[in-house]
């Protein structure tokens, strides 16, 4: 009797501390883009899905891209996402949906560095809801951290910042809204279709920049391995897998030629192995659009609102337009 009694007080102690977590994660855990982007994907079927980093984030629209097409579409890039994110998330969509195409937007500098350590870190698996990829995203990325990291994800924010904002955190999460008037900054809004417009910025105004170069030396194994796998599971579920990468201003692609050169060249052989298409606009597709620096709002190839719906139309002819009539 008194071992039961032992067994029911750790149990409740433990019921106890779940509930105090969970709250803790409701009250001081953000509503990011994530939130919604990952809800939407699990909630609603769409036919084309994009994957990537911020540079696809800011300057592909759905909306425009596939204007004049039945194609439905939602942009899932978050700058952070490495290739093991999209695949997990791709992995989910699978699990969830039936898409028709997934594009990856490919940015050389992902490939040269490893996910970090913090918020970002746990930005996609901390909104995947219940499921069997939940389980093999932990697996594969959590057990590389800190143990605690996954269960107290809300302590890599700054409470400060945080607690002024509880009561909304709160009401969104508890009443299950997902209004993106929340997601809107001075500098840029989210769109319901996951595209961030990112407000213009004069050229003299742009931050500092400081690129990660590119060389095939520094590669890392476990980037490739995920992006074939990526690939892999489209082919698998009969999904069309297009790569890409956006175009960037002209200025920076002169400053640092050699570096894009060999990434270019590395990526275009990689994609022709595996058999599937490639869009480089800053190569085979340069002139398809301005590479001016008017038409961003840093450096780094983030484009302003307006140049990315006008970008995002071009995107659209090229790659979807002999399939409009299919469609």
């Amino acid at each position: 009797m008194r071992n039961f009694k032992k067994i029911l007080k750790l149990i409740l102690c433990v019921l106890i501390c779940a509930v105090v977590i969970k709250g803790l994660d409701v009250l001081l855990y953000p509503c990011t883009f994530v939130r919604n982007d990952v809800h939407t994907m699990t909630t609603e079927q769409r036919d084309v899905l994009i994957f990537g980093t911020s540079n696809g984030m800011s300057d592909l629209d759905p909306d425009s891209m596939l204007e004049g097409t039945s194609l439905t579409g939602h942009n899932m890039c978050v700058g952070g996402q490495y290739p093991v994110d999209a695949y997990y998330l791709a992995k989910l969509a699978v699990e969830k949906q039936n898409p028709k195409t997934i594009i990856f937007e490919l940015s050389p500098g992902y490939f040269t560095t490893e996910k970090e350590k913090g918020n970002n870190y746990l930005l996609f698996y901390h909104e995947f809801p219940l499921s069997l990829t939940k389980a093999e995203y932990y697996i594969d990325t959590m057990l590389d951290c800190d143990f605690r990291s996954p269960m107290f994800a809300f302590h890599e924010y700054p409470l400060k910042y945080e607690l002024s904002k509880i009561k909304d955190t709160a009401r969104l999460k508890m009443t299950g809204n997902y209004d993106v008037s929340y997601l809107r900054s001075p500098t840029q809004e989210y769109h319901e279709n996951g595209f961030i417009e990112k407000y213009p910025v004069a050229v003299e105004k742009f931050p500092r920049y400081s690129p990660t170069l590119f060389s095939a030396a520094d590669v890392k194994d476990t980037n490739m391995e995920y992006l074939g796998k990526l690939i892999q599971l489209c082919k698998e579920n009969d999904i069309q897998f297009i790569a890409t990468t956006m175009p960037l201003a002209a200025t920076m692609l002169v400053q640092e030629e050699d570096s894009y050169r060999e990434a270019w060249d590395y990526f275009s052989d990689y994609f022709e192995k595996q058999n599937v298409p490639y869009y480089n606009f800053n190569r085979e597709y340069y002139t398809s659009y301005n590479h001016g620096l008017e038409n961003y709002v840093d450096y780094d190839g983030h484009m302003n609102g307006d140049s990315a719906r006008a970008f995002s139309k071009v995107f659209g002819e090229v790659v979807f337009g002999q399939n409009e009539a299919q469609d």
